[in-house]
């Protein structure tokens, strides 16, 4: 039973049969269409964005499995925000502002790559990345946000 892995880089939701997919799955037999589709499904969140992607053959019986990373963190808070950049001076200037709704949203993109087992925490992590970046979350520090997700707050919005 031999594997082969490959790794490549794939715009969201945009994968096609051509380079650089195809050169590098091509010679190993597989239906390239199930691959693209696959690879389009897993990754329609991260549309817009470079996202890694590993596809793991077994070459005796042509089954695969697509296995997608997801951008860092900060990418995908600049993404949702439109920005450019995050802060030079992130503990004076505040450049933008996220509603919680967004920050679950990216919570949920990279729920099965951060540490946290439950999504109260993940946007605990989100928003600590927001700390380092200069963003606000709904207007306020996103230490106070944490806290105020620690006191039930949000319980509503992260338990729906």
């Amino acid at each position: 039973m031999a594997k082969e892995t490959v790794e490549i880089l794939i715009d969201g939701g945009k994968a096609t049969p051509g380079p650089p997919l195809g050169p590098a799955i091509g010679p190993l037999g597989i239906n390239m269409m199930q691959v693209v589709e696959e690879i389009n499904r897993k990754t329609a969140d991260f549309e817009g964005m470079k996202v890694p992607v590993k596809i793991i053959v077994d070459t005796d019986t042509r089954d695969f499995e697509v296995e997608v990373g997801t951008p860092p963190t900060t990418a995908l808070i600049m993404d949702e925000l439109k920005l450019e950049k995050g802060s030079q001076d992130p503990g004076m200037d505040k450049i933008a502002d996220i509603s919680m709704e967004q920050v679950l949203k990216i919570a949920r993109m990279k729920f099965d790559a951060l540490l946290s087992n439950d999504y109260k925490r993940a946007v605990k992590e989100i928003m600590g990345t927001c700390v380092s970046m200069g963003i606000t979350v709904n207007g306020k520090d996103p230490r106070e946000v944490q806290r105020e997700v620690d006191q039930g707050v949000y319980d509503d919005l992260l338990t729906s």
